[in-house]
């Protein structure tokens, strides 16, 4: 991956050299560091994983939060950064008593 050194938007291979989509800047190709890249082409997909047999206590951890569906006040919890890496994580609650799905974000 090449970052353009104008405007630092991700830049893509035409030929011999990387261009810019966003200001159209160029630059040419260095193939002795292309070498150290990784491309996400060349991975194999993932196995889907079955958790049907896995039983909900043994799936992460739960802390105590109500329902806004059903009122219980247990819930499974994950934290995932779906926004910038500047802002807060995002918390995803899963209900253990009627598996209700809900988020909390800081505003």
């Amino acid at each position: 991956m090449e970052f353009c050194d104008e405007c630092g938007s991700m830049m893509k291979t035409d030929g011999d050299v990387w261009v810019c989509n966003n200001c159209g800047n160029e630059a040419d190709r260095d193939t002795a560091d292309e070498a150290h890249m990784t491309s996400t082409a060349a991975r194999e997909e993932s196995e889907v994983v079955d958790m049907s047999d896995v039983d909900d206590s043994e799936i992460g951890p739960t802390t105590t939060v109500i329902c806004p569906e059903c009122g219980h006040d247990r819930a499974r919890y994950e934290m995932k950064q779906i926004r910038s890496a500047d802002e807060s994580e995002t918390r995803f609650f899963t209900c253990t008593d009627c598996g209700h799905k809900w988020r909390e974000d800081d505003h």
